[in-house]
């Protein structure tokens, strides 16, 4: 797949690592298990959206920007992303923030990616309702700004895991995997579209999961759908089957960004056995459908590991409850 079409900055360290986690697989029980760590790409502390918004900033410079414009929960691990990649480039940065998530206290208000937004230079606009937000965004919006959605999922953003796709398969290969399982956090759905659409295109065997964080699985399912199909018109490619690819929603407990006692407890699982930290919003949810998927496969079983660890010590109250 050629993406040298697309206009492109260099933000993350690629390819990122793909590790053996033996003794993450003899808890389990299962199969080989891999974790694909797009948690340690370097800037901004890491994490998933470098990839989308290579392509996305990519857009902005070569249209002009000034200014970059995106949303996102009070924890945003986008916003962090955003606001580092714009540090990088010489950007202005507008986080506008809506109260989505029903935590509060000092730690989930003013610590994890709230004070790294703060240190990338960005403007942080924390607002009580949507209207509020729709408000502070007329108010930053102007000729020279560009407006990134929810995430950075847009068609452009999910080419981000396109690319991501190939990097994986390939290193797969390298290991003499040419079929596996593939789990993937899906909030916003890019990165999970991006995958299941590369994988498709490139003719792999494997299997993507997409483990909802956010919205029902019919919901998020359609939402993957729209996504790879959009990327796919990018690529002038017809639209995706998709046929190798399943999504559940049944690890989001009583809703996003809101902690459960699988979460708490398979965080230190990947802890305690490889050193690995998730993180309680989206790749906490995902591992624990991950730990229920891979002792049923007799495959190898990659976790696609997102990043998110500032948004941990938003969490740390209710963690020191936990482990102490």
């Amino acid at each position: 797949m050629d993406l040298t079409a697309f206009p492109r900055v260099s933000l993350g360290s690629w390819p990122t690592p793909l590790d053996d986690a033996p003794r993450l697989a003899a808890a389990l029980g299962g199969p080989p298990v891999l974790v694909k760590r797009d948690d340690v790409n370097g800037l901004g502390a890491g994490g998933n959206k470098l990839r989308k918004l290579e392509f996305l900033l990519g857009a902005a410079v070569e249209q002009g920007a000034d200014t970059i414009i995106t949303f996102g929960a009070l924890q945003t691990n986008h916003g962090r992303q955003t606001a580092a990649a714009c540090a990088k480039l010489g950007l202005r940065c507008e986080l506008v923030l809506t109260a989505k998530v029903p935590m509060s206290g000092p730690a989930y208000e003013q610590s994890g990616n709230v004070v790294l937004d703060h240190m990338f230079g960005a403007n942080v606009h924390v607002c009580a309702t949507p209207e509020e937000a729709v408000e502070v965004y007329d108010r930053v919006n102007h000729a020279g700004a560009v407006t990134l959605p929810v995430g950075g999922s847009n068609a452009l953003g999910t080419l981000g895991y396109v690319a991501a796709a190939v990097e994986l398969v390939g290193q797969l290969g390298e290991r003499g995997i040419d079929d596996a399982c593939v789990v993937v956090p899906q909030g916003s759905g890019a990165t999970a579209a991006g995958l299941a659409l590369g994988t498709e295109l490139l003719g792999w065997p494997g299997t993507v999961h997409a483990a909802s964080v956010s919205h029902s699985a019919e919901e998020a399912t359609a939402e993957l759908h729209r996504l790879a199909t959009d990327a796919a018109g990018l690529l002038g490619r017809a639209a995706p089957k998709l046929g190798h690819v399943t999504v559940t929603d049944d690890t989001i407990g009583a809703g996003y960004g809101v902690p459960t006692d699988e979460m708490w407890a398979v965080l230190k699982l990947f802890a305690s056995t490889e050193g690995v930290i998730l993180d309680p919003v989206y790749t906490g949810k995902a591992a624990v459908a991950f730990e229920r998927l891979a002792p049923t496969l007799t495959k190898p079983v990659v976790f696609l590991h997102t990043g998110g660890l500032p948004g941990f010590y938003g969490y740390a109250p209710q963690a020191v409850n936990q482990y102490r």
